[in-house]
């Protein structure tokens, strides 16, 4: 099996890596977006956003009210 970022043989403790340097620049991948998993949904507008935010907090603040 090869390293999917440098292609080198991979080391059991990095697997499915070569190395830990390997490792951290995929995960930086993730993290700054470059994979995606597309998605057939509609995007949200940022009203639909505001509105769910709005929602779960009244919820939270029911929950949180002394019965």
């Amino acid at each position: 099996m090869s390293c999917p970022i440098c292609k080198k043989p991979t080391m059991r403790q990095y697997r499915p890596f070569c190395s830990s340097r390997c490792a951290d620049l995929d995960l930086a991948r993730w993290f700054n977006g470059a994979y995606a998993v597309p998605s057939q949904d509609p995007d949200d507008t940022e009203d639909d956003i505001a509105a769910a935010m709005d929602d779960a907090l009244r919820a939270t603040e029911r929950n949180d009210k002394p019965h």
